[in-house]
């Protein structure tokens, strides 16, 4: 258990250093985010007539739950993107060889890819905090929301991780990544509430875990903002697909090294 936890903490910090090294790839992935937010959310609030919420809020904190989970894909696309090139330069073969448990090489990487979706959600509400959205309630609403988010990251990771390690080719993740992406976004109450949606959207959006995430995060903690789902289940939902997203990536991992 103890040389688990040693190797999980020495993978994350080996790729957060990394991460926190690189002024290049830092700025990337803070600045998608907060443009989405400052450009997207003001342009947006701009054209609509009357409220622009369904309760009435403002449209920047309507959609900065959104963002959150656009962010939350990103870190997921790094992630997977680190994974492979460990996989293609070898350095994944230094872990098989290496005395730490299998899990640990799991775990590090998914726990590093939630730091870095944990540190963009940071700044995602400071800029919207800036923009006019109103944050509050209880430390148990905090609480449930960064949950929800953490939960939402490590399904997207564990996805990631898995389409990652069926590939050698950096364009072909791309290719089958960004068939999730965007349209994952778009096809969910992000953006626009569930009623203004025509009826196919809105049961693709009903089937998409990142309805639930945006929705719990709306109403534990941003104000002004008008319930879609039951609180219970937006965390049954993202809980479940945390645990997918690991049970996948589980799969993938262990078919590589020969492990069951």
């Amino acid at each position: 258990m103890i040389l688990a936890i040693g190797a999980t903490t020495t993978i994350w910090r080996k790729h957060m250093r990394k991460f926190l090294g690189n002024g290049e790839e830092l700025f990337g992935t803070m600045i998608q985010p907060v443009l989405w937010v400052a450009l997207f959310g003001i342009g947006m609030a701009r054209t609509m007539s009357g409220d622009p919420t369904p309760g009435g809020g403002s449209y920047i904190g309507f959609m900065l739950p959104g963002i959150v989970a656009l962010g939350a894909m990103g870190g997921a696309i790094g992630g997977g993107m680190n994974w492979l090139d460990e996989r293609v330069r070898g350095i994944l073969k230094e872990y098989l060889v290496a005395p730490i448990p299998r899990i640990s090489i799991l775990l590090g990487n998914v726990g590093s890819t939630v730091s870095k979706a944990m540190v963009q959600a940071a700044v995602i509400f400071v800029v919207g905090a800036l923009l006019g959205a109103e944050a509050g309630g209880s430390v148990g609403s905090w609480v449930i929301a960064v949950a929800l988010a953490i939960g939402y990251s490590i399904g997207f990771a564990g996805l990631a991780l898995s389409v990652a390690s069926r590939t050698d080719d950096l364009m072909a993740y791309h290719a089958m990544i960004m068939l999730l992406n965007l349209p994952v976004l778009f096809l969910s109450n992000a953006l626009y509430s569930l009623e203004s949606l025509p009826g196919w959207m809105r049961i693709g959006a009903m089937a998409n875990p990142t309805s639930y995430l945006v929705d719990g995060i709306r109403q534990t903690i941003v104000r002004g903002q008008i319930a879609e789902y039951p609180l219970w289940l937006c965390v049954v939902v993202v809980s479940g697909f945390g645990l997918l997203g690991l049970l996948l990536a589980t799969r993938s991992i262990s078919s590589m090294t020969g492990r069951k």
